[in-house]
């Protein structure tokens, strides 16, 4: 890799309308992504991805407003796991801006918020990046069961199976369950498979983790990922249910390589993973979602992922840590 380092007084220094055109990201930038990815591919993907990066920042002005740092770390991250945030509806990667308490409080004691800037890995780039890995052949497109159609999953002795039928007079408000079929890399099947009890388990614990104290009201307001209700007849969003669907599949894979401030659509937290950002000092606070401490609580993400449309597939063809399906989103 190589040893182009950036200060973060530098980074400071930048607008967010600059990072990604600056000389010495632009650097990094190639040198991760040749590393990691290839040489002869990485000019031309930092050229591309500076393109999209900038035209989806320009057309926000929550992602203008995140730290510059986060900015930066978010398009460094590209890099890191090799996707793209080109818009579309098979898009592999998008951004998010998301509120993080700094520390501070105004005069009030109400607390200070920022706006972070993070990539977000869609489904299409999670099974990009597993089949790219190796862990699987290829993944057909999750499908969702609604009130009405038959449907039974069985798993005897570690050998899983599925029986499905479409009903064309089920109820399309209603999903009742969410499964997705892999082949391994040995060839093998695999199956996850989501249940209505399952999602609406982790709505409770989105609230949980989400609720404030209305003064108004003089109580503790729990309050979920609002995609758990913004589907039809206030239930789950069903592209946010097959990219539940793809986490809870893969769930005891192992972990492929994501940045510190990455997260896959089905999470909230960015994770963690080596340093590939050289920045020579300590990043100020901003840098990524763990750095305020056990104590940061995070404001709901406003996403710019494109409108999910799963009728094509999501089969994606062939050429470490697990993933908890116990997120608290």
């Amino acid at each position: 890799m190589g040893r182009i380092n950036v200060t973060a007084e530098h980074i400071a220094s930048l607008k967010p309308m600059e990072v990604v055109k600056d000389d010495l990201v632009r650097q990094r930038f190639i040198d991760i992504y040749g590393t990691l990815w290839g040489e002869e591919q990485a000019e031309a993907a930092y050229e591309r991805e500076a393109i999209h990066f900038n035209r989806i920042l320009a057309d926000s002005d929550k992602l203008k407003a995140c730290t510059v740092t986060s900015i930066f770390i978010a398009f460094i991250d590209i890099a890191v796991c090799g996707l793209s945030v080109e818009p579309g509806i098979r898009a592999q990667a998008y951004l998010q801006p998301r509120g993080h308490k700094t520390g501070r409080k105004y005069q009030n004691g109400k607390d200070e918020y920022e706006y972070r800037c993070t990539l977000t890995i869609s489904g299409y780039g999670e099974l990009i990046q597993r089949t790219r890995a190796g862990q699987i052949r290829y993944a057909d497109n999750p499908v969702v069961v609604y009130e009405g159609d038959e449907f039974s999953f069985t798993d005897h002795d570690g050998r899983k199976s599925v029986r499905y039928t479409l009903n064309l007079d089920h109820n399309p408000q209603h999903p009742v369950a969410c499964f997705m079929r892999i082949t391994r890399a040995d060839g093998s099947p695999d199956y996850g498979v989501m249940l209505e009890e399952d999602w609406l388990r982790l709505a409770g614990y989105s609230a949980k983790a989400n609720r404030y104290w209305d003064d108004r009201a003089k109580k503790w307001v729990e309050n979920p990922n609002a995609l758990y209700l913004s589907g039809d007849g206030n239930r789950i969003d069903t592209g946010f249910l097959v990219a539940k669907c793809i986490k809870h599949a893969f769930k005891t894979y192992p972990k492929v390589r994501v940045g510190r401030g990455t997260t896959y659509e089905a999470d909230e937290k960015p994770g963690r993973d080596d340093d590939y950002y050289g920045i020579s000092e300590a990043a100020p606070a901003g840098a990524s979602a763990d750095d305020a401490g056990e104590a940061e609580k995070e404001r709901p993400a406003e996403s710019f992922a494109p409108a999910s449309d799963t009728s094509a597939g999501v089969t994606v063809d062939p050429a470490a840590e697990p993933a908890s399906d116990d997120d608290v989103f």
